[in-house]
């Protein structure tokens, strides 16, 4: 399970999901106490800058201005937490994966997240949304069944 590593060797870095950041922090998420639980421990983690806005903006949305803050100050004190700028080039990047996977409805999020997890070698993604596994990385979902 993730969060659990050998003595010695390197944590194995986990790719986070908006899905699995709602989950943590909404109580009433079908979901909660699954990443609760690998919140708890986590090994180093990545996400896209564009999970961030996107986690932002439905806070906002669907609570208020101190949830939205609440959740920032969250991702700031996340100890080991990478998060991967969003640019031109990889706007152009995130294209190609839109192109690769045509027949799939991703976000642009969602498309920076596989660019991200395809760059870095990520195994394991924290995330409710199946397109997420596209290319062949384990979610988290089916693991801590």
């Amino acid at each position: 399970m993730a969060g659990r590593i050998e003595p010695g060797r390197k944590a194995r870095e986990a790719y986070v999901d908006t899905s699995a950041l709602i989950a943590f922090r909404d109580r009433s998420d079908s979901y909660h106490l699954i990443f609760k639980r690998l919140f708890a421990s986590p090994p180093p983690l990545v996400t896209s800058a564009l999970v961030i806005t996107e986690r932002h903006g439905w806070f906002l949305r669907r609570y208020d201005r101190e949830r939205a803050k609440e959740f920032l100050a969250f991702i700031e004190a996340l100890p080991d937490l990478t998060v991967q700028p969003f640019g031109l080039p990889e706007l152009s990047e995130a294209r190609g994966v839109l192109t690769r996977f045509g027949d799939q409805n991703l976000t642009l999020a969602d498309a920076h997240g596989l660019a991200i997890m395809t760059h870095r070698r990520v195994t394991v993604c924290w995330s409710t949304d199946r397109h997420l596994g596209l290319t062949g990385v384990a979610l988290a979902i089916p693991m801590v069944h």
